[in-house]
């Protein structure tokens, strides 16, 4: 019985040693990035200047005002006004998700009070930063409530997602007017 304890304890010890060797050297507190500008031969020692991200030029903007005011509100990955509308037009649909960085709203099935049988599910995707028409896209769903009381799949008028986007564009122009002009 001491032979398997103490054959334990060697190997819990040897195994905690390895494990601090592989630790190695500690990394530099400073990278130094390829430099773009010359094709990536030298490395350029401010990382941050002339680079490129994955989430554009603007980045994630955490409520700090942007490098381009037109494109709306801050703190987010999409245009503002967009993103604003979209909240104000579906206030009336319970919300599942919303992702203001992707720009991505996600309602939840919402049954009219004059059609309980039926219900909707809209998603709601921003894709630019600027506000355009064509940086809004509008999915809706509809299901109708079977004799078995299951939820069943309908198709819907491609029209009611074309007024939503367009009551959503409205709204958003109304509220870019109303924006108070930068001194």
């Amino acid at each position: 019985m001491k032979q398997i304890t103490r054959l334990s304890l060697a190997v819990a010890l040897l195994g905690s040693a390895g494990l601090t060797a592989c630790g190695g050297e500690q990394p530099p507190l400073e990278h130094n990035y390829p430099d773009k500008r010359d094709g990536g031969n030298t490395y350029n020692p401010n990382p941050k200047s002339d680079r490129d991200s994955i989430l554009g030029s603007g980045g994630i903007n955490f409520g700090g005002k942007q490098k381009d005011e037109s494109v709306g509100g801050g703190g987010i990955g999409v245009n503002g006004f967009l993103w604003r509308a979209s909240l104000d037009t579906l206030a009336f649909v319970p919300l599942s998700s919303a992702d203001p960085f992707g720009g991505v709203i996600i309602t939840d099935w919402y049954s009219p009070p004059e059609v309980p049988e039926e219900r909707f599910k809209m998603t709601i995707y921003i894709l630019d930063r600027r506000l355009r028409a064509d940086g809004l896209k509008v999915a809706v769903f509809k299901q109708k409530q079977a004799q078995a009381g299951s939820w069943v799949d309908t198709p819907i008028n491609p029209q009611t997602a074309t007024n939503l986007e367009n009551a959503i564009l409205v709204r958003a122009r109304q509220l870019r007017m109303t924006q108070p002009t930068a001194p």
